[in-house]
């Protein structure tokens, strides 16, 4: 998800002091934020959706800078779109269903920020909850910068805490017979500046994945949610992670490649994104397109207000047929919505609408972790307000 969702409650709960001002890529505003709202000097607080402010070099005035809305309207969905698994006929089940972890990408105005108080790490019981209840997969989110120092640099030494953490968690999912998505939740940006050079993104990646080459349940998500860069260079980024992975010897483990623009799936096409991902290439043949998707009025995820009950149905129908022209497979890696009548059945209606086309292959809700206390779209057990009504009548019927 956006820099939004990450960061509103990591602050209010669980960030330390505030400065006088905050430094260039911190944040600086938003629901919930109780830091200064001041940026040091040759900085500004812009304003990135009602949920995050972001301090961001140059003096121009607050602004604005949401996803890009598109057409949303492509097709009508699918017969049984709008209906319960139950319902839904002629369906095929995904290979990977589960939930987001978020936490250990908080705080990520504190480089690196103290473990327990800038970030947190998943929580087995979480884990334990959603695997009891037969969902499968698990994406977790990290910062590239606590895990490969600025001092060092993308091509450097790993922090060994911080990796360990992130082993810990990600072997603690597998040993349940999960399976582990490791998320850079960076949106293609290192250390304030965008990643360019696709040399060292596939050095970093053919380390990273060096890591877990032996272990066939991780999954390797190339970079949450690029964005304001060309398709064709996040297109060569993703192709050069994807090298480099292979060559660490992780062969046996899928990947999955993100687009620009958020990696929307209703912006699919008008990102220019379906020009060149057509062209991926894997000698292993398992890589699959990953998408997001949200269901409120810009797609951005920030309102529990859904625009219609049939809208996640709609807004993937592009996408769908994209991957099916392209004889690809696709992976829903965030959808999420409020907890109301609209919202289920739109949620329902994606995943109905998924099933059916043979070519979705796996879907996550965001998110759980034990940070989010009473974000709308929360579901950590016990209480996470999406735990109630989401999870038994929009996901569990997908099962």
């Amino acid at each position: 998800m956006r820099l939004s969702s990450f960061t509103t409650l990591a602050v209010a709960l669980a960030s330390a002091a505030p400065a006088l001002s905050t430094a260039v890529w911190g944040q600086c505003g938003g629901i919930g934020f109780t830091g200064s709202a001041s940026c040091d000097p040759g900085t500004t607080c812009i304003v990135l959706n009602p949920y995050y402010s972001q301090c961001q070099p140059g003096s121009s005035g607050p602004t604005t800078t949401a996803k890009p809305p598109t057409s949303t309207t492509t097709s009508a969905p699918p017969s049984g779109g709008t209906g319960s698994g139950g319902s839904c006929a002629n369906r095929t089940k995904f290979k990977f269903f589960g939930v987001n972890e978020s936490g250990a990408e908080f705080g990520n105005g504190n480089i690196p920020g103290v473990l327990g108080t800038d970030y947190t790490w998943p929580s087995p019981s979480s884990i334990d909850y959603f695997v009891g209840q037969g969902f499968n997969t698990f994406r977790v989110a990290f910062l590239m910068e606590r895990i490969s120092p600025p001092s060092s640099g993308l091509t450097g030494g790993f922090d060994s805490t911080y990796l360990n953490g992130l082993k810990t968690i990600v072997n603690y999912i597998t040993s349940k017979g999960a399976y582990a998505v490791i998320d850079p939740h960076n949106f293609m940006r290192y250390n304030g500046q965008v990643i360019s050079s696709t040399a060292n993104f596939q050095t970093w990646w053919k380390n990273l994945a060096g890591q877990f080459s032996t272990n066939s349940h991780v999954i390797f998500d190339v970079m949450n949610e690029p964005h304001d860069i060309a398709a064709a260079t996040v297109f060569s980024l993703n192709q050069a992670a994807v090298n480099g992975i292979r060559s660490a010897g992780a062969t046996s483990q899928l990947i999955l490649v993100e687009g620009t623009s958020y990696t929307g799936a209703w912006t699919w096409v008008s990102s220019g994104n379906s020009a060149v991902f057509g062209a991926i290439k894997d000698p292993n043949n398992n890589v699959a397109i990953h998408m997001h998707q949200y269901l409120d009025s810009d797609g951005s995820g920030t309102s529990p207000t859904c625009v219609s009950p049939t809208i996640g149905a709609e807004r993937l129908a592009a996408a769908t047929a994209w991957l099916k022209a392209n004889n690809l497979k696709g992976f829903l890696g965030e959808i999420g919505a409020g907890s109301n009548s609209a919202c289920i059945s739109a949620v329902s209606g994606a995943l109905c609408s998924m099933q059916q086309s043979g070519v979705w292959i796996g879907a996550l809700w965001w998110a759980a972790g034990p940070w989010w206390g009473t974000y709308f779209q929360s579901i950590e057990p016990p209480s996470g307000v999406a735990i109630s009504q989401i999870l038994p009548q929009a996901l569990k019927p997908y099962l």
